[in-house]
């Protein structure tokens, strides 16, 4: 079903797909490709929310800085000092997140507005991002579908093809609270990654990616999540050109288990401490599927470079049950 959502100030329109499919029920905004909503039963049958959103446009508009449920793009997660070298020139980005650039700069994909065309069991989301929008190289054409399978899992596939040599990183940033309100912090995580991404103070990447034994970041076996993450998890079946279960998120109260299946070589444990109004710090958990932060300037990184007639792919799966 396709609704209108709200309006912005120049008049654009804003659009709003709702998903159905064995017991889920998701919405997915024309504004930033949010999923503005992910309702799923519980052990007892009763449905809940588990992803942080806002009821109407204008929470979004007000509250621009979570990226609640937002498509994130070009580049997900910081880029160190805002500059991308690529093939002997260096652009400048937008220095969003002072002296880096964050998810795409200050007008990134999730504060643009997506063209919608429905498509069995979901929608496909696509625009075109102009050469230079934001200091990014190459006309990118790119698209995120939307589905659900006949589990009720939401499967997005997103593809990009550009004009000129480009760098890409995107991924999806909803908070996830499987107890649908509350602190997500006693929520049961394991993540399949032996090795994580140390970080500076501005969360920049320091240094070749370390052991998770013995840490704080040991998620391999299933443990309350906590708070104070927001790192970046090398998951250990690499890249993969299908997508592979990394994650399960429980929430032993409700039943509910969400799992994570995803093409990416990383994954981005972020514990939602810094929300604000009208939320609190821990309200969700993000779990963003994508390439390492700043791969631009660390060659030994995964590569996130796209060139004209390569096609950029990367699929995540969002699966729902009760245990």
């Amino acid at each position: 079903m396709n609704e209108l959502f709200g309006t912005l100030s120049d008049g654009t329109p804003v659009h709003r797909w709702t998903l159905e499919r064995a017991g889920v029920r998701v919405r997915i905004l024309s504004y930033g490709g949010i999923v503005q909503s992910v309702e799923v039963p519980d052990r007892d049958g009763q449905a809940a929310d588990v992803v942080l959103g806002f009821p109407d446009l204008d929470g979004y508009l007000a509250h621009p800085g979570p990226y609640l449920g937002a498509l994130i793009g070009r580049y997900a997660n910081r880029i160190a000092g805002a500059r991308v070298p690529l093939d002997g020139r260096t652009y400048a980005l937008e220095p969003n997140n002072w002296p880096n650039s964050l998810h795409g700069g200050a007008r990134g994909f999730d504060k643009r507005v997506w063209e919608g065309t429905p498509v069995e069991h979901g929608v496909r989301l696509a625009r075109v991002s102009p050469h230079g929008e934001e200091g990014f190289p190459g006309r990118l054409a790119v698209s995120a579908t939307c589905t659900l399978d006949a589990s009720g899992a939401l499967r997005i596939v997103y593809e990009a093809v550009t004009d000129a040599p480009t760098v890409v990183n995107l991924t999806n940033h909803s908070y996830f609270n499987l107890g649908g309100s509350g602190d997500a912090g006693g929520q049961e995580l394991r993540l399949s990654a032996s090795r994580y991404t140390p970080v500076d103070a501005d969360l920049i990447p320091v240094g070749a990616p370390e052991d998770v034994t013995g840490t704080r970041f040991d998620f391999r076996e299933s443990r309350k999540v906590g708070a104070g993450y927001d790192h970046n998890f090398v998951l250990d079946k690499g890249l993969t050109d299908v997508p592979v279960q990394v994650a399960e998120l429980h929430d032993p109260a409700s039943g509910r288990v969400l799992t994570v299946a995803t093409t990416e070589p990383g994954l981005q444990l972020y514990t939602a401490d810094h929300l604000g109004e009208p939320f609190a710090p821990g309200d969700g958990i993000a779990l963003e599927t994508q390439h390492f932060p700043d791969s631009p300037n660390r060659p030994e990184f995964p590569t996130t470079v796209l060139r004209p007639g390569e096609v950029y792919r990367s699929e995540t799966v969002y699966g729902f049950g009760i245990r």
